[in-house]
């Protein structure tokens, strides 16, 4: 069960059914389920250089939901064959814990929805990361997810954008994600676990802030053009408040470093 507030006893809902009536209920007012406004991020954590056997490591938290992620590389590619001659290869490996849900706990070898979203966090990752500076290497990117509360995905690719940069992965710009959902006719951010499950459609979003591109956005459910756009809109919006988290964390790390050496 989530730690956040809700607005209702949840312990008392006896059904899904009952949980998304309450719920577009509430979105007719504008309100969410655990008191955000439709624009609000749950509170964010984020750390850097938490793994001291990793090339570069990351912690994130969105809400209750717990992303690690580490980088290893560039290192040599085993089987070597499998080396591209202008560039690197990303590889990257997302896993939830079996611990990771309140729920039954999910089996440890990778499922169908890991390997998919592994996939899609790459395909994120790819447009920023200069991998034609390091040919015939792999740089590698793992990322657990301790703790599940809805937006796992993107806090996984805001975790794994942090670790590329505390590895000193040179990149276009930091890739931050953002998730977008719709419960009735209400846009949401940063959906929880309740809104991820029981709303009427989500769209994970990942954004290189500076450069005003998105390098992942996907959608189910139906949304129309203007709801996309909207959700675009309150993406990006939320997506300062991540940049501004993400830059102090590597800038704070650098600072703190240099005082060391002095």
């Amino acid at each position: 069960m989530s730690s956040q507030p809700t607005l209702i006893d949840l312990s008392k809902i006896t059904s899904p059914a009952e949980l998304r009536r309450i719920m577009h209920d509430l979105a007719r007012e504008g309100k969410r389920i655990d008191g955000r406004a439709p624009d609000q991020m749950r509170p964010i954590r984020m750390e850097v250089g938490i793994l001291s056997n990793a090339d570069g490591s990351a912690l994130v938290t969105y809400g209750d939901t717990v992303a690690i992620a580490a980088v290893y590389g560039p290192r040599e590619v085993h089987p070597r064959h499998l080396a591209l001659p202008d560039r690197a290869i990303l590889r990257v490996r997302y896993h939830m814990t079996p611990f990771s849900t309140p729920d039954e706990r999910k089996r440890p070898e990778p499922t169908r929805r890991e390997i998919e979203i592994s996939k899609v966090i790459r395909q994120a990752l790819e447009p920023v990361v200069l991998l034609e500076q390091f040919p015939r290497t792999t740089i590698d990117v793992f990322i657990e997810i301790l703790q599940a509360d809805g937006s796992t995905r993107v806090a996984s690719i805001t975790a794994a954008s942090l670790a590329l940069a505390d590895a000193g992965i040179p990149m276009k710009d930091l890739v931050l994600g953002v998730s977008v959902g719709k419960i009735g006719d209400l846009i949401i951010v940063d959906l929880n676990r309740y809104e991820d499950a029981y709303g009427d459609g989500d769209m994970p979003i990942a954004i290189m802030y500076n450069k005003g591109l998105v390098t992942l956005l996907q959608a189910d459910g139906q949304w129309s053009p203007e709801e996309i756009m909207r959700g675009v809109e309150l993406a990006y919006k939320a997506a300062e408040s991540i940049y501004r988290a993400a830059r102090d964390v590597i800038k704070s790390k650098y600072v703190e470093a240099a005082k060391t050496t002095q």
